[in-house]
């Protein structure tokens, strides 16, 4: 398809710079059969249905922004690096985007405060691969010391501060591993599952490292020649049982966020609609057209004129419609972004 099908004017001043206090406050704009309602986070125990289920993403945000020094050597001087670590290879191994990348070669130390990496590789999609001088517990420990919290671009031009430590992380962070938060998570707050789970809505977990193709726009002009990059993914066992659970009593799956979204849509494609316990990778774009099997319902932020994930709200509840609630939601002045407002929509 087209990639400026998914084109709509967005004024700057509606990317939220700052998430609303507290989280369940945040506006929602109910996408429903009979038309668009404006309501808040709070009303969402009365737009569900008892028997419900919501699948939350609980990955963790890492400190994944790195900045340090490339040591030179003989005639190459040292140089300011910064590196955007984006997926965990294994065995210390990590890969990442790099500035200044070119001058970048195999072999050249950098220097991170707490941390040192050698780079190993360069990738033909820019990115190279780091070896770190340590690994495991100890690696995570060296980057909450020495990371930063990796805001997109959009969010501050980047610049994160203390505040977005706790900002940027949803209540059901607890596996280490995403460069970008789950964002519809961060509308959840204790008292408001605690208010789901009182109306017989319940509630498990999945996980879904969120990587690169959160921050890559799409630059070319047909859907069919961008690349995803491939994120990990896991459905532990309770979660398949739960989903299985619940189909069979005649409840709905309610996806919370785009990334647990697509890890069950990658599972169902693979397991003829079923949801089965599962451990893997996945790089699955979705575009009008896909045929949706495990997910009813999805509770998502607004997101970015021509990014994959408004081709995905576009595929799940139809293009036209998002377009129609879009400018609603311009006119209306909701936030957009990973700290603004949310939408519930229907398959």
């Amino acid at each position: 398809m087209r990639v400026d099908l998914f084109d709509f004017d967005l004024p700057d001043d509606l990317i939220a710079q700052r998430p609303i206090e507290p989280r369940d406050r945040a506006r929602l704009l109910d996408v429903a059969p009979d038309g668009l309602h404006d309501r808040t986070v709070r009303d969402l125990p009365g737009l569900l249905r008892r028997g419900d289920l919501l699948v939350f993403n609980d990955t963790k945000v890492i400190p994944a922004r790195l900045r340090g020094t490339r040591r030179g050597s003989g005639a190459r001087p040292d140089i300011a690096v910064e590196a955007l670590l984006i997926r965990d290879l294994g065995t210390r191994h990590w890969q990442a985007f790099a500035r200044p990348g070119k001058r970048l070669r195999r072999g050249d130390l950098l220097v991170f405060d707490g941390l040192a990496a050698t780079v190993a590789e360069r990738r033909d999609d820019g990115s190279v691969v780091l070896a770190f001088d340590r690994g495991g517990a100890d690696f995570l420990a060296a980057l909450e010391t020495t990371g930063i919290v990796p805001l997109p671009p959009y969010i501050r031009g980047g610049t994160a501060d203390a505040r977005d430590r706790a900002d940027y992380q949803t209540m059901f962070a607890r596996r280490d591993g995403s460069v970008a938060a789950p964002t519809a998570g961060l509308h959840f707050t204790p008292g408001l599952v605690a208010a789901l789970d009182a109306a017989g809505i319940a509630s498990t977990g999945v996980t879904l490292h969120v990587g690169a193709g959160t921050f890559q726009p799409v630059r070319v002009d047909d859907t069919d020649g961008h690349v995803m990059h491939a994120e990990w993914g896991e459905v532990p066992p309770e979660a398949a049982d739960a989903i299985a659970a619940t189909r069979a009593a005649g409840g709905r799956v309610v996806s919370i966020g785009t990334t647990a979204l697509r890890l069950l849509e990658t599972v169902a494609r693979a397991h003829d609609g079923a949801v089965p316990a599962w451990t893997g990778e996945t790089d699955i774009f979705i575009v009008p057209g896909f045929r949706f099997r495990a997910v009813d319902l999805l509770l998502t932020n607004f997101h970015l004129p021509r990014s994959t994930l408004f081709m995905l709200v576009s595929a799940f509840a139809g293009l036209e419609r998002m377009k129609e609630a879009y400018a609603h939601a311009v006119r209306e002045r909701y936030r957009f972004y990973s700290y603004g407002d949310c939408c519930l929509l229907r398959r």
